[in-house]
């Protein structure tokens, strides 16, 4: 398995701004279980979603439960809205020990190893729960979430879903991808992004997610890929109110931790860490689903259309991004054993 060995360096400014914000520390005094105090670290946890979202919400429940079963020697504080700087920053801020924990999607660690690319391919899911029984799989990912202690001083404790991402137009829906052709769709700035979409027959247009409704508004775009739930929730339904079920991604997102935090843990306190971020999971999962149905719901309320495709036709498009990208022998082995898991 190759990983690179570091993550650009941050701005100065940037940094700065980041240690104001602080990192983990000392509270006060919590009650021990033998009626004595114990000092509290307390880790901070950078997140660019806001309070309503599912991952602030298991995440909030995650510290509770961690500073409970460690009688308070351990929690975690979530900073949401992106306040402790934006997401392609974390990497280096947990590196440095900045902040200790962070929610990160699956190409910004790509970047600092390119395995982790199988987690942003098309059709390598069949559906969140596949993905979810492959993320709290240690056989199959376990070495991969240690594969940056050494070079990055970061431990990958975990995966979030988000869930099955299809494609939204201004103009009607796409039901195969000839619909899609010449037409300029927002993706993250990701080769994978980039190449999914040109083999869909359109043209991948980088943009900041904080940029896409005006993008759509302004016709920068005239479309997007996403969730329903981010979909509705950051009002694209508005200017985008054509939802075609291409279903080409179910992406993930994951919380990374510095290496050195974690293992400042007791094993009383780490098998603590250990069985709070298993119930965060599966909170986040269980949330997000029913959260996707009242979007959808919502949306469609609103007057937004969504329509099945022919899916047989977008995946033929996509089948050949595995063989382009799937390139090393670490990569295909982990690929098979997800597609084992299916089975």
């Amino acid at each position: 398995m190759r990983s690179k060995t570091r993550v650009a360096f941050l701005a100065t400014t940037a940094i700065a701004a980041l240690t104001l914000a602080g990192c983990s520390g000392t509270g006060g005094d919590a009650e021990g279980g033998d009626g004595g105090s114990t000092s509290t670290t307390v880790m901070k946890l950078a997140l660019n979603q806001p309070e309503t979202h599912p991952s602030f919400i298991a995440l909030e429940a995650f510290g509770e439960q961690l500073n409970e079963a460690t009688d308070g020697r351990w929690d975690v504080e979530v900073h949401p809205n992106s306040t402790l700087g934006n997401q392609d920053e974390y990497l280096q801020s947990v590196s440095q020990g900045v902040i200790d924990l962070a929610v990160v999607s699956a190409p910004q660690l790509e970047n600092v190893n390119e395995d982790f690319v199988l987690f942003s391919l098309p059709k390598v899911f069949d559906d969140i729960d596949h993905q979810m029984s492959v993320l709290s799989d240690q056989e199959i990912v376990g070495d991969l979430y240690s594969s940056l202690e050494e070079s990055n001083n970061i431990t990958v404790v975990g995966g979030l879903t988000q869930g099955e991402r299809s494609i939204y137009l201004k103009d009607g829906v796409a039901e195969t991808p000839a619909d899609l052709k010449g037409k300029k769709i927002r993706v993250q700035e990701s080769p994978v992004f980039m190449a999914m979409i040109e083999a869909l027959g359109a043209s991948p247009t980088p943009l900041p997610f904080g940029d896409v409704y005006s993008g759509l508004q302004s016709g920068v775009v005239d479309g997007a890929e996403n969730n329903e739930i981010s979909y509705f929730s950051n009002k694209h339904h508005e200017v985008a109110p054509y939802l075609s079920y291409t279903r080409h991604l179910v992406g993930a997102d994951f919380v990374i931790i510095n290496s050195d935090t974690l293992a400042e843990m007791t094993d009383e306190d780490r098998a603590a860490f250990d069985e709070a971020w298993t119930a965060a999971w599966e909170q986040h999962t269980d949330l997000w689903k029913t959260d996707t149905e009242k979007a959808v719901a919502d949306a469609e309320a609103a007057g937004a259309e969504f329509a099945e495709v022919d899916a047989d036709a977008f995946a033929e498009a996509l089948e050949p991004l595995l063989d382009e990208f799937l390139t090393t022998d670490s990569q295909k082995a982990t690929y098979e054993a997800i597609r084992g898991a299916a089975e």
